[in-house]
């Protein structure tokens, strides 16, 4: 079918309500993806080993890594021990982090968002800062809590793009942004082989890509999927990211035809 959609994992987290364990990914993920990448967007179940992820990859056309209230385990970038009261989803962490590089390699287009701009850093070789607050120099990113989820998710602080990147160039040149700010951890040490797509006002990485990456990867720590079509730069990286799937989508066509 000549105007068939293209598919797009989003990957889920893992929660427990009462004795149950679900597999859930927020509606506003795949309601960008839908409406903003125009695109279909199928959930990935966070089950490290017992989906054949070779099989699946092969039938998409763009994964989408989700933000998250979790933290990746800390000993996955070298601390032992976790802070007091923070969250972790093992299973997200078996699930996602081996998908990541299989994702590049196979040149299938990324999109990671928050939690899953921190694990591509992890994976990368990156470490984290667990509580950004308490880093000198640098800003708290954090959101205010008591307010409600619109003042929560609004533009927050700028980031200054870098030249000559992915950003650069589906912002036509626009080299200052305004983003939201909802996260306790980012990147301390960034990983190897990544670029720096954007930087916060205090210097915090915001934006990377994959230097060597075949298709459109970008991660960004910020979160463009809230209320997209309000927001012109969240817009142009969904629509960036939705022509890199519709292009990867292409491509097979044209190979099996």
């Amino acid at each position: 079918m000549a105007n068939k959609k293209p598919l797009v994992g989003v990957c889920c987290d893992t929660k427990m309500d009462g004795p149950h364990l679900y597999h859930l990914a927020g509606h506003k993920y795949v309601n960008a993806v839908a409406q903003s990448a125009k695109a279909t967007p199928i959930l990935m179940p966070s089950l490290a080993n017992d989906i054949d992820w070779d099989e699946l990859l092969s039938q998409l056309d763009g994964v989408l890594l989700t933000g998250s209230y979790s933290n990746i385990q800390p000993h996955l970038y070298g601390l032992d021990t976790a802070d007091p009261g923070s969250f972790c989803d093992e299973l997200r962490d078996a699930s996602t982090l081996p998908l990541i590089t299989k994702i590049v390699d196979a040149g299938i287009p990324l999109l990671a968002i928050c939690r899953g701009f921190q694990e591509m850093n992890v994976v990368y070789g990156g470490t984290l800062h667990r509580m950004v607050h308490e880093v000198e120099g640098l800003n708290d990113h954090r959101e205010d809590k008591s307010s409600d989820v619109d003042a929560q998710y609004s533009v927050s602080h700028s980031i200054k793009v870098s030249s000559g990147g992915i950003l650069e160039k589906i912002t036509q040149g626009e080299l200052h942004q305004r983003v939201n700010s909802i996260h306790m951890q980012g990147v301390r040490d960034l990983g190897k082989g990544l670029r720096v797509e954007a930087v916060a006002n205090d210097g915090l990485v915001e934006a990377f890509s994959v230097s060597e990456a075949k298709a459109f990867t970008l991660a960004v720590q910020w979160h463009p999927e809230w209320k997209t079509p309000e927001h012109i730069f969240y817009r142009q990286i969904f629509d960036a990211f939705g022509d890199a799937c519709r292009q990867k989508q292409q491509c097979y066509s044209d190979v099996v035809a």
